[in-house]
């Protein structure tokens, strides 16, 4: 029989790293049921020994030890061997994707260090004009000064989200900023993301972490081969898959809604091979700064 040890993810690195560890430690002694489970369990071992990945990718292996944690709980509660080794999946991926992220933020970080000091010198130039036009305008200068900073502030707010989507490759629609994950991210008739799609899913955990007001709608689709029915189950599972993967990133479940629709609404031709494989995709909605989504 399994263990009866209690997981838990406090929310401060330091503690989530430390408990993750007398995790995989109790778990070390128990019989091997889930071989995947167990190989994410060592990598996540290994990656939190490496001091470059623990500095500049605290976030990821953060949420690489929630995804953990939550593969652990699914595996002592005796939850299905499929939903077991989908989270394991997901834990493993994440684990790895934390190695990268280190290796890139230490890339940017030089970059991010030069790109501050012109902000600063920048900063300082524009202060002392703004302090020689109070002294030589007066009042009506001053407020001339605070709507032009007010306006700034509103211009690099926009740009910042412009930002934000043309990372995540987001195009505008009627019904707001959608994402779409294509077929090439999934594996032939399966559910499960790729590398490649997770990535996608990391920038919008950093978006929406950044935007907290905002939601998504998850929607599933495939091409016109094969039954209806088979055709919006796996839809479906497609949806669920990434919902899945952004909720073991510490995105709220309320924030997430999914709808799977099949071989309805095709953005191409069923006629070819190439349209088929645009029809096959998932599309990430989100919503306006209120939290609306606008329904298909």
């Amino acid at each position: 029989m399994k263990s009866s040890h209690r997981l838990f993810t406090p929310s401060p690195l330091a503690a989530a790293l430390l408990s993750v560890c007398a995790a995989l430690g109790a778990c070390s002694s128990m019989p091997a049921d889930n071989a995947l489970l167990v190989e994410a369990r060592g990598n996540y071992r290994q990656t939190m020994n490496d001091p470059q990945t623990r500095e500049l990718a605290a976030p990821e292996l953060r949420q690489a030890g929630t995804a953990l944690a939550l593969a652990d709980a699914a595996w002592q509660r005796d939850d299905p061997p499929a939903t077991v080794t989908q989270l394991a999946h997901l834990a493993k991926q994440q684990t790895a994707l934390a190695q990268e992220t280190a290796r890139r933020r230490a890339a940017e970080l030089s970059s991010l260090r030069a790109q501050a000091e012109s902000d600063r010198l920048r900063l300082a130039a524009r202060t002392s004009e703004v302090d020689a036009a109070r002294v030589t305008a007066g009042l009506a200068q001053n407020q001339a000064q605070a709507a032009l900073q007010q306006n700034d502030a509103a211009q690099a707010r926009n740009r910042l989200l412009e930002s934000w989507l043309r990372d995540m490759n987001a195009k505008q629609t009627e019904r707001g900023p959608v994402i779409t994950i294509g077929d090439l991210l999934f594996d032939s008739n399966r559910s499960e993301l790729r590398p490649e799609g997770l990535r996608s899913i990391d920038k919008l955990v950093d978006f929406m972490t950044q935007y907290p007001q905002r939601r998504a709608l998850i929607e599933g689709f495939t091409d016109d081969q094969g039954g209806s029915g088979a055709n919006h189950a796996l839809s479906d599972r497609r949806a669920d898959a990434v919902r899945m993967a952004l909720v073991g990133r510490g995105i709220g479940r309320d924030r997430l809604d999914t709808r799977g629709y099949g071989e309805d609404h095709p953005v191409a031709g069923n006629d070819s091979q190439d349209g088929r494989r645009q029809n096959r995709r998932v599309e990430i909605l989100l919503s306006d700064d209120r939290g609306q989504l606008l329904p298909r």
